[in-house]
Formats: structure tokens, sequence, C-alpha cells
């Protein structure tokens, strides 16, 4: 494996880890999240400096569906993700905490709240589209594989997914997105693992959510071009 590629996956590995920890708010501390969001902006900056030819290339080329599907994801996740970013220093009690402002603060944890929630979504989903080539490397270094195997690996993906929507339903995700609840609440004697765990699952579903609709939306544009080049 190229040493740029393994950038870019040790990148997105961090990224993905400090979404999931960010989630957790004030269960891990409220400076700890504050630095760990500044972390995840910055990791955001090089995930995008490593993949400047996708920038590059947004306007040229022919769009399919499966495309335009694929950079409005991109560009809901860099919204949230900016959105998060200015809300985050606007209700910083810490990290920036030197700056003068003093108001605003709860339009700023609207914004924080939409954008952290909507973004956790966009960005499962968004690695949902690009799993199949993490499926493709680790067949490349497993090019053995039982038919057992891959069909436990789907199960248990299935199964993960499916728990994904007990816990999406049961931590409220969908009210704090649509804004049904201002405050995020915690249980505090809760174990953190078992916060965790649950949006790992969350992430799950939609991971396999992108990765079903991308498969489908191909087949269906190499649908297309097959019947475009027979007539």
């Amino acid at each position: 494996m190229k040493p740029k590629m393994m950038m870019k996956i040790a990148v997105d590995l961090c990224m993905t880890v400090a979404l999931i920890f960010l989630m957790t708010y004030e269960l891990i501390g409220q400076a700890t999240h504050e630095w760990l969001g500044v972390a995840m902006f910055l990791l955001f900056i090089l995930h995008h400096i490593l993949n400047r030819k996708w920038i590059q290339n947004i306007f040229k080329g022919h769009y399919t569906v499966f495309r335009v599907l694929q950079t409005t994801f991109v560009i809901g996740v860099l919204f949230t993700m900016i959105g998060s970013m200015i809300s985050g220093i606007l209700l910083s009690q810490t990290v920036f905490s030197f700056l003068p402002i003093h108001e605003g603060s709860f339009l700023a944890r609207n914004v924080h709240m939409v954008c952290a929630y909507g973004g956790y979504i966009l960005m499962s989903v968004h690695l949902g589209f690009h799993w199949g080539m993490m499926i493709g490397i680790v067949k490349k270094h497993f090019q053995k594989q039982q038919k057992r195997t891959v069909w436990g690996l789907r199960l248990a993906a299935l199964l993960l997914a499916g728990y994904g929507v007990f816990a999406f339903i049961k931590r409220d995700i969908g009210n704090y997105m649509v804004l049904k609840h201002h405050f995020v609440f915690f249980d505090f004697e809760e174990p953190l693992i078992f916060f965790l765990l649950d949006y790992i699952a969350v992430m799950a579903l939609f991971v396999f959510v992108g990765h079903y609709v991308s498969i489908l939306f191909k087949r269906y544009v190499h649908k297309r071009r097959k019947q475009t080049e027979t007539v």
C-alpha cells in the first residue's frame, strides 16, 4: 500500500474515532470535548488536503446520479463541520474563552446541536459511500476468503445495523437533529462504554445504508450505460 493511501486511511480512522467521542459531550469533560473538536477540525482540513484532487475535479467530468448524491453529502458535511466549529467557538469555555464573545449562546447551542447530530449522520453515510474501497483493500490482503467468513461478516453487519435502529431511537437522535429538544440529556451514571457502543451502532447503521445505496446507484448507472451503448 502506498504511503499516501496509508496516510489517508490513518486520518480517516482518527476522524472516525474523534467523531464518536465528540458525541459524548460533557461525559468526557467540557475541556476535553473542546480540544477534541479542534483536533477534529484540523483532521478535517488535512483530509481535504490529502484529497485535493477530488476537489480540483469537482467541476470536471460527467455527473451521474450517484456523483450528484455523493457531492451533495460532501457539501452537507462541509457545512455541518463549519457550523459545528463556529458555534463551538461561541460556546467555548476553555479553548476560546479568551475571545470577547458573550452573546448568542442560545442560537449557537441550537446550531451546534443540529450540526453535530446532522454531521454525525452525514459523515456516517459518506463513509458508507467509500466502504467498498475499504472492502477492496481488505480483500487484497486476505485473498483466500471462505464463503462462510464473508457471509458471517455480512450477517454481523446486518445485526449491528439493526441494533443501530434501536440505538438511534433510544438516544433520541432524530429529535435532536430537528431541535425537538434544545438540550442534550445525559445519564452521568451510565458507563461511558455503553454510550459509545450505541453510537458506534448508529454509525454502523448509516455506513450500512450508505454502502448499499452506493451499490444500487452504481448498478443503475452501469445498467443505463450498457443500454446506451447497445442503442
